[in-house]
């Protein structure tokens, strides 16, 4: 590849045009190890699905999160970092029967795709059909009160938490009465305009579970990005601690960075990059 994307920068048609080519090698799987063992039947049920061993920056989380801290995984997509909220949310549950999660997704459709990652993890020993429901605007009427009374993990999005949840919560007293974790996927979205309004739903979160006696933790999870610390710091308003070292194996990668040629000198013109 490097060899062809060198031999097609150096053809008179093409020269200038290439300005950068950029070369990533490939990454063999790094491991890593928990402080403290998973509970038998969450260890038992990751062997059936031939999950034996953690990713270091899975580990690492997961450390972090037993340890009581606030965590943002900010590393590469693919990379499993929704097993890192998985497992210390089941952990909970089996460590506790009463303790809740909710999960934020800034859509409805990545509510439903974890929904069924989730689904996929937590066999009936560890998360019954009932616990695990997704509330958005499309949850029926019928299924409310039920989700209400018995779900143990939340699947929602920042507007339903906004309007569905929050003025509401006189009615979600056992979610916010035994809230364990706050989950925020794809929290790099969170910026500008947008990322200043669920900076505040969140504070109204933590004001609501503080005068229901609970004080959960947040973990989020972000693509790669400069200052994932810092971003889940304001977004949340509490400490954090970021795990962006990536232990996930990955195969070489060559990138060719592509600058259109030139057809107007006068007006900066460039050839569009459809036609190239």
């Amino acid at each position: 590849v490097a060899a062809f994307l060198h031999y097609l920068a150096a053809l008179p048609n093409y020269r200038q045009q290439i300005v950068h080519i950029e070369h990533i090698p490939a990454q063999d799987a790094a491991f890593g190890k928990l402080d403290k063992p998973l509970h038998p039947v969450l260890k038992t049920r990751l062997e059936s699905l031939g999950l034996s061993a953690l990713y270091s920056h899975q580990a690492e989380a997961l450390n972090a999160i037993f340890a009581g801290k606030n965590v943002i995984v900010a590393t590469p997509s693919a990379s499993g970092k929704t097993l890192c909220y998985h497992l210390a949310t089941l952990e909970a549950i089996l460590g506790d029967k009463g303790s809740r999660a909710v999960y934020i997704f800034p859509t409805k459709a990545l509510a439903q795709d974890q929904l069924r990652s989730l689904k996929e993890i937590a066999c009936p020993e560890l998360l019954s059909e009932r616990a695990v429901a997704t509330f958005d605007g499309d949850t029926p009427q019928a299924e409310r009160a039920n989700i209400k009374k018995q779900a143990r993990v939340v699947l929602t999005n920042p507007d339903m938490l906004h309007l569905g949840v929050l003025p509401h919560h006189q009615s979600w007293f056992r979610l916010l009465r035994q809230l364990k974790y706050v989950v925020i996927d794809e929290a790099h979205v969170y910026r500008g305009v947008f990322g200043s309004h669920m900076a505040n739903v969140l504070r109204r979160l933590r004001r609501l579970c503080a005068l229901y006696g609970s004080n959960p933790q947040f973990i989020c999870c972000s693509a790669t990005i400069a200052n994932p610390k810092e971003h889940a710091q304001n977004l949340v308003g509490l400490p954090f601690e970021a795990v962006a070292r990536d232990g996930s194996p990955h195969g070489e990668k060559h990138f060719a960075f592509w600058n259109p040629p030139i057809i107007d000198e006068a007006k900066s013109r460039r050839r569009s990059p459809n036609s190239e």
